[in-house]
């Protein structure tokens, strides 16, 4: 799976080039393993598509896992910010294997649909309420993870999206100040069963949303430091090379610090939960005739400054 997982990387930045991705000295936070450590460590990206620097051998009292990182806030933060600025050795993206940035998160939050493009695309009015639901934390995997059909659904589908990370905890946090609860963005794909989604269990959206591995996140968290505009990004996603999703961020309906303060009037939001924000249009269930994934397929979903997820299905 590791070779595998190496080939879709590399054939991802290939197809890639129109977005000229640069290496440089932003804040990528990855998790990641490596034959020589012992479990899942943290590290930088060093630049878009680069290698790792495993933060363990700068200071190994930081911890070992993204939740725990966020939740020592500026004090961790900045012990990695001395880490990038310090030319440490980099190790070889080949002989490391990609975690998701986030694993186990309290919980995942999605949002329905915040495009305004992908409403036009439906044909149906844009909301005047962002439209929440969930996934659960189980669901997620890594960026180059296999994405697994159900027996149970004939009708897989993709969604490319922004996913926010949280990296403050909050309750009732007004707009203006919910950036400040963000640690980062990262790439997610919104695997989604539409049998399930909009047939089934009531219509109900979740059980269509939340099938073990319907959630790759990656490959890395980039701080919100290191992203222009969040709400200027190109978004895009690929099924076997064909461009079948590409939008900008800039269609969202509800912004990060809206979905923030709307959240986070219901629940509390805890360092490492993932938001996600909304597709644009072109999923395959609204095209004629419909279209869904099928064993062998890979789709690539692609967010400029964040990055490439490239998830084979099986």
């Amino acid at each position: 799976m590791l070779v595998s997982g190496r080939r879709r990387w590399l054939t991802a930045l290939l197809q890639a080039q129109r977005w000229p991705f640069q290496p440089s000295r932003d804040m990528r936070l990855v998790q990641f393993r490596a034959p020589h450590l012992t479990g899942p460590h943290l590290g930088l990206e060093s630049g878009n598509g680069g290698g790792v620097i495993n933060l363990s051998a700068f200071d190994p009292t930081l911890p070992k896992t993204m939740i725990e990182f966020l939740g020592q806030g500026e004090a961790a933060l900045s012990v990695a910010k001395r880490a990038l600025a310090a030319q440490l050795p980099v190790l070889p993206r080949s002989e490391v294997t990609f975690l998701a940035p986030v694993t186990r998160p309290d919980k995942v939050v999605c949002v329905g649909m915040n495009y305004v493009d992908h409403c036009k695309e439906q044909n149906v009015p844009v909301p005047k309420e962002p439209i929440i639901f969930s996934k659960f934390s189980s669901s997620i995997v890594g960026p180059y993870d296999e994405v697994v059909l159900p027996p149970e659904s004939q009708e897989v589908d993709w969604e490319v999206e922004l996913a926010v990370i949280i990296g403050k905890k909050g309750k009732h946090v007004k707009a203006t100040d919910a950036m400040a609860h963000v640690a980062g963005f990262t790439v997610a794909h919104d695997v989604s069963a539409r049998d399930w989604q909009m047939r089934r269990n009531g219509k109900q959206w979740l059980l269509g949303k939340t099938f073990d591995t319907f959630c790759p996140l990656g490959p890395a968290l980039v701080t919100k430091d290191s992203v222009a505009d969040p709400h200027d990004l190109k978004i895009c996603c690929r099924v076997n090379g064909e461009v079948v999703q590409s939008s900008n961020t800039n269609q969202m309906v509800f912004k990060t610090e809206e979905l923030i303060a709307w959240v986070s009037q219901f629940v509390t939001l805890f360092p490492g939960d993932v938001i996600l924000t909304g597709t644009p249009p072109g999923v395959g269930v609204f095209r004629k005739p419909p279209v869904f994934l099928k064993k062998g397929d890979e789709v690539q979903c692609e967010i400029e400054e964040l990055g490439v997820i490239v998830n084979k299905v099986v």
